[in-house]
């Protein structure tokens, strides 16, 4: 962590963070109020996700990031930008979407760029895979969103597989879409792109109620 990221973890964190429990959060006693709310997996630095909430503030956010020099650099962003509309949570994101966030309460779920695990024998360990994007599915409203990008073809065309499977979402589009205005690129995105990379978009929305497809 830097001498500032340390700073902010040390003098924010009660202020910002939002402790992990094994319970459903009451969202709108998060905020202060009720209003759309999105999930971001793996914030990062924070960055793309203090610029998303600076430019929708009739949106909330809740970030999740398990590594302290990001949480400490977004705490940072939140007090600079005094962003009322966000909030972090630092833990595993799979337990909190589990335990934490209720069934069909989110407007919106962001995973941008999470870890590839490019080896083979480690893609088990990549977080979009049937099970979990059940249950990330299940914590939207119906007609809300998950949004997901990658600079990897293999995972974006697993990521492709897998929320084409799930019965609770429905793609936007034939396959990838062109990157939403709303997110903006990264800077280690804009790198790759001018070293010739490609990024892929994927945009998926709930289509109906989980008792619906219980009945």
């Amino acid at each position: 962590m830097s001498n500032a990221q340390r700073q902010a973890y040390a003098q924010l964190f009660d202020r910002y963070a939002v402790a992990y429990s094994p319970h459903a959060l009451d969202l709108a006693g998060v905020f202060g109020r009720a209003a759309p709310t999105i999930l971001e997996i793996g914030c990062g630095m924070g960055e793309t996700t203090a610029a998303i909430a600076q430019a929708h503030p009739h949106s909330n956010y809740l970030g999740i990031e398990v590594h302290s020099p990001g949480v400490g650099s977004l705490l940072k962003l939140i007090e600079e930008k005094q962003l009322a509309n966000l909030r972090i949570i630092q833990h595993d994101a799979v337990d909190v979407v589990e335990q934490m966030i209720g069934p069909e309460s989110l407007a919106g779920i962001h995973i941008f760029f999470p870890d590839p695990w490019p080896k083979k024998r480690h893609h088990k360990r990549r977080l979009i895979q049937p099970p979990f994007v059940r249950v990330a599915a299940s914590r939207l409203m119906v007609g809300g969103y998950m949004h997901l990008a990658t600079d990897w073809q293999d995972y974006a065309e697993q990521m492709l597989n897998v929320l084409a499977n799930e019965p609770l979402l429905q793609n936007t589009a034939p396959a990838f879409v062109p990157r939403p205005d709303y997110r903006p690129p990264t800077k280690f995105e804009q790198r790759g792109v001018k070293l010739g990379h490609d990024v892929w978009d994927l945009l998926f929305r709930r289509t109906e109620s989980s008792q619906a497809l219980v009945g």
